[in-house]
């Protein structure tokens, strides 16, 4: 009951005010500090807009980008009247014909804000259900690592695939989750499109911006 309790609370936090706040492409441009943030991390195509959209309750919040350059910005949106905490929309990377020059500055923005964030209480790395763990993620968790930033292992797409072999995937992420000093043992499986998995991520964003 308890649980049941704590969704709902997390779900009437999401049904008010949810409001894009503002586009970062260099730290300069970072928001004043004033409320705790979960960061949303994923390689390209992972699903991160669909999920953002899913936990927030909308149907557009996060919009899959079609402009590039938008995709190499930290972007803000603001929860709750007043704010009670943010919501960062983190650049997908594992793009595959990326300028290295972008993927440098990629790097740099990501690794800058996740080493110097005081406000940042947790980062959400997405994994493809229908892929797994893949190298590209194991940099971005080694970065959070470093970073000494908490984070959660999130699979998305759960839909897509059979149960066996779901369960496959889950076992060896959760196998990878205890190989990082970081990452949180317990791994979340979502849908966004059925909705499994989301009431208790919502949840999870709440606790972890301890609000």
């Amino acid at each position: 009951m308890e649980q049941d309790s704590l969704n709902e609370q997390a779900r009437r936090l999401f049904a008010g005010r949810v409001d894009f706040l503002l586009s970062a492409p260099a730290l300069k441009f970072l928001p004043d500090p004033g409320a705790p943030e979960i960061a949303f991390a994923g390689r390209s195509n992972v699903g991160k807009s669909s999920l953002l959209n899913a936990v927030t309750g909308r149907k557009a919040i996060a919009r899959a980008s079609v402009t590039p350059g938008r995709t190499q910005e930290l972007n803000f949106f603001e929860v709750g009247t007043p704010t009670r905490l943010r919501l960062v929309d983190m650049p997908g990377y594992g793009f595959a014909k990326a300028p290295l020059k972008v993927v440098e500055n990629w790097k740099r923005l990501v690794r800058d804000y996740l080493r110097g964030r005081v406000e940042l209480k947790r980062t959400l790395v997405l994994i493809d259900s229908r892929h797994g763990v893949k190298d590209v993620d194991r940099e971005m968790m080694k970065m959070l690592d470093e970073a000494a930033v908490g984070y959660r292992l999130v699979l998305t797409k759960a839909d897509k695939i059979k149960a066996s072999e779901l369960k496959a995937v889950l076992l060896a992420t959760q196998a990878e989750a205890r190989k990082h000093s970081a990452a949180f043992p317990m791994v979340h499986v979502t849908s966004s499109e059925k909705g499994m998995g989301i009431a208790e991520l919502r949840t999870a964003v709440v606790e972890d911006a301890a609000i």
